[in-house]
């Protein structure tokens, strides 16, 4: 199941929900500001990032700059009690399964909570429009 964490005046939060529910993906939405989120889920958060922190804490939120803390240099518990008290610190939409994060909304990037045999057929339907348009384009010049 695809959890998607989002705040309601976010607007890549919002095309990224709209996304998933044009392809019928099922998907559990929860509000970074005011749902309860367990240690856990910031841990399984944590878990499915590539870059650790740095992937999904927004260097350009307010309470980032007001609390002025040294990421690299703070332990797995503090950083989890930091985000619970502050979580606007966290770049939206975080969008995950058992197996992948995605840290914003990209169209290119999302593709990946697609089932493998639907993202097959897109596939074969891109490369498809592109030999016919090269094609067109040899026809004309």
């Amino acid at each position: 199941m695809i959890k998607i964490y989002t705040v309601i005046s976010c607007s890549s939060c919002k095309k990224a929900k709209d996304w998933l529910s044009a392809r019928n993906l099922e998907f559990e939405e929860v509000n970074l500001i005011s749902d309860n989120i367990t240690r856990e889920d910031f841990l399984k958060i944590l878990s499915l990032t590539e870059n650790g922190t740095e992937e999904i804490i927004s260097r350009r939120s307010r309470a980032y700059q007001r609390l002025n803390i040294d990421f690299d240099n703070i332990s797995v518990n503090e950083l989890i009690q930091l985000i619970q008290e502050n979580r606007t610190l966290l770049r939206r939409p975080l969008i995950l399964d058992e197996r992948r994060l995605q840290v914003g909304y990209n169209e290119d990037d999302i593709r990946k909570f697609l089932p493998r045999q639907i993202r097959e057929v897109e596939m074969k339907n891109a490369t498809e429009n592109v030999r016919r348009y090269d094609l067109e384009r040899q026809k004309l010049g």
